[in-house]
């Protein structure tokens, strides 16, 4: 098997890993609005949303981002790298790599640390170290590292105009998400249309895409590989909408090992906008060894809480994971 092919599979497989604990959070909460929606609609959402999720927001947001970053190149194309039918656009999209990854490397940095500083945790990684008190520092590490990254990319204003659209794309969509979410307990109300509650559950899914999207260029800029592997991943997380959400919301540390991942991710992608190139299989490794950790973690508590003895007359159930979840479908 040529080392290439190899090398894509590995890709594609990080890509995977990435995109499903990533989505972990969308998937709970599309959970908890689908339980109030009648049978038809929540078939109507986890069909039709295989097609708007993964083959709209999934394919045509990275196509999007690349052709911004290279304006000059056609749609025709930038449809024909996805084959591999056009070198001269291959060409022109990695010329612009640094640009995509200064833009990415930027908004990835901010959303690790809103995690790290502000969000809701269980403590695991570095965030054990942190409280409540330490939320303030998020905007000051915002801060540094947009001032940081302009001046370092001083000789190069599309570069610096890169990280000033990543920073504003980061408040501008976290601006969105936190909107969404608190209105989730409007949108579950019985007396809401299930129409209404499909559109919200797109609206949302679609911010929601954002994170996996820019993280994936730093897997990969090949269009192909990263539709591939977002588009599985999504597909996936579908699935575990359907079949077993509140028991994958049982692992607790999943979501420590996906925001460490992104806070790496994101380093690498500044790193490599600058001119140093990591090996390819860097961002996986680190990616599966987070997620690895943090999973096997989460099983090592799981296997604790299980052996712990209960009192008498006490029923095992998931901790905050609610009723479970019947589709019927």
């Amino acid at each position: 098997m040529p080392i290439p092919l190899v090398e894509d599979i590995l890709i594609v497989l990080g890509l995977i890993v990435f995109e499903v604990v990533n989505s972990i959070d969308n998937a709970i909460v599309n959970a908890h609005v689908l339980k109030t929606m009648g049978e038809l609609w929540r078939r109507r959402f986890l069909l039709i949303g295989i097609i708007t999720s993964v083959f709209l927001v999934r394919f045509l947001l990275p196509l999007f981002i690349v052709w911004i970053s290279v304006p000059n190149l056609s749609l025709q194309s930038l449809f024909a790298t996805f084959v591999g039918g056009n070198d001269l656009a291959s060409n022109a999209i990695e010329a612009q790599k640094p640009v995509i990854l200064m833009f990415g490397g930027v908004f990835l940095m901010f959303l690790y640390f809103h995690w790290l500083f502000l969000e809701k945790k269980e403590p695991l990684y570095i965030e054990r170290f942190l409280k409540a008190k330490h939320g303030v520092w998020f905007f000051g590490f915002a801060a540094v590292i947009l001032v940081l990254v302009m001046y370092l990319a001083r000789a190069n204003p599309i570069m610096m105009l890169a990280a000033a659209i990543g920073s504003a794309t980061f408040f501008l969509l976290y601006g969105l998400k936190e909107t969404a979410e608190s209105t989730e307990q409007t949108i579950q109300s019985p007396h809401l249309s299930d129409l209404s509650k499909f559109v919200y559950l797109e609206v949302l899914d679609a911010a929601f895409s954002f994170d996996g999207v820019i993280g994936s260029f730093a897997f990969t800029i090949n269009l192909l590989l990263i539709f591939i592997g977002i588009g599985i991943g999504a597909i996936v997380v579908r699935e575990l909408t359907i079949k077993g959400i509140d028991q994958v919301a049982r692992y607790k540390y999943l979501k420590n090992g996906a925001m460490t991942s992104i806070g790496f991710l994101g380093l690498f992608m500044l790193i490599e906008a600058f001119g140093l190139e990591l090996p390819s299989y860097v961002p996986i490794a680190i990616t599966l060894l987070l997620v690895g950790v943090a999973f096997w973690m989460s099983r090592q508590l799981l296997t604790r809480k299980a052996t712990k003895p209960k009192p008498v007359g006490q029923k095992d159930q998931p901790e905050n994971a609610g009723p479970p979840i019947d589709f019927n479908i």
